[in-house]
């Protein structure tokens, strides 16, 4: 397996600057590609050995294409994930003003984090042209074909552009959340501040349905921090649901819930139990009363006990 990351490129992105946070990033080739499931695929054929992606921002919520990619095709598991600030810079070719700015491009998660300064600052009869990456729009406009791009200002250089405005963005304390995933393996051991990511499919649609799945894990104190349904692809109305709880699948009550899960769902897909980003085992709250790895421990010895009349 090549020792190399696979990231959504190219270079001057915002999932760039936020592999190489991670240390492990600093022995590994890091290798731009075009589009979030290239870089899956990268992962899938053996050509990576993990890719870096966008998953998740505080804006609009989950990045379908990364999710729909992690829903279907060859499984894969996600291993650490990063949370990443983000604010906008305006980019543009030397000597452009803003009132030159008739057409500006960038990814399409980036136009809800821009769209009011654009109403505000910007001409009304300003033109939005999606782009495969932040980074792509700004080597559009070096190529001349968009005046200019919502990026990070940190690419400005790398394009040979200049951050006509910086600090854009409409809603404060904006972050976006990236996952490194490769392919199935043993979780890491868990740190006390855990995550754990699951695809789910109904049985069958009814009322109360996804209630009574929901209740596997709070029934048993699980937190959830991430609901989303995701059409899977068979007809109008038929959703599967990608959740994340607090977690690892070695605690006994987040074992005991997917468990539960498995027994009612026609499939259930692992995505990992990985750290979570910008949270330490002091910061958790404690298990409820009844929730805890020691009072499932208990319970079991205690049915053990039962069944060989040892009350």
């Amino acid at each position: 397996m090549p020792a190399s990351y696979a990231y959504l490129g190219p270079e001057g992105t915002f999932t760039e600057v936020a592999l190489r946070t991670l240390p492990e990033a600093a022995t590994r080739e890091l290798v731009p590609v075009v589009s979030v499931p290239a870089a899956l695929d990268a992962v899938r054929s053996g050509e990576a050995e993990a890719a870096f992606v966008p998953i998740e921002n505080s804006v609009e919520g989950g990045i379908t294409t990364t999710l729909d990619e992690l829903v279907a095709g060859e499984p894969l598991m996600i291993y650490r994930e990063v949370l990443l600030d983000i604010t906008f810079a305006l980019l543009v070719r030397p000597g452009t003003r803003l009132t030159d700015v008739k057409t500006v491009t960038a990814h399409p998660a980036a136009q809800p984090q821009v769209r009011n300064w654009m109403k505000t600052h910007l001409s009304a009869d300003v033109a939005w042209e999606s782009a495969a990456s932040n980074a792509d729009g700004a080597r559009l406009v070096q190529e001349g074909r968009y005046d200019a791009a919502f990026a990070g200002v940190f690419a400005a250089e790398r394009y040979g552009l200049t951050p006509l405005v910086t600090d854009i963005h409409d809603a404060e304390n904006a972050q976006t959340r990236f996952v490194l995933v490769g392919r199935p393996a043993r979780p890491a051991a868990p740190t006390g501040a855990d995550k754990t990511s699951v695809v789910i499919w109904q049985r069958e649609d009814h009322p109360g349905g996804l209630m009574q799945l929901l209740q596997e894990f709070a029934i048993r104190g699980v937190n959830l921090v991430l609901l989303q349904s995701r059409p899977t692809g068979t007809g109008i109305g038929d959703y599967c649901f990608a959740i994340d709880a607090e977690g690892h699948i070695s605690d006994r009550r987040v074992a005991e819930a997917l468990m539960g899960l498995k027994r009612a769902c026609p499939q259930v897909r692992f995505l990992g139990s990985y750290p979570r980003a910008g949270v330490s085992a002091a910061e958790v709250t404690a298990p409820r009363p009844g929730t805890s790895d020691g009072e499932f421990v208990s319970a079991s010895d205690w049915l053990a006990r039962c069944q060989d009349g040892r009350f």
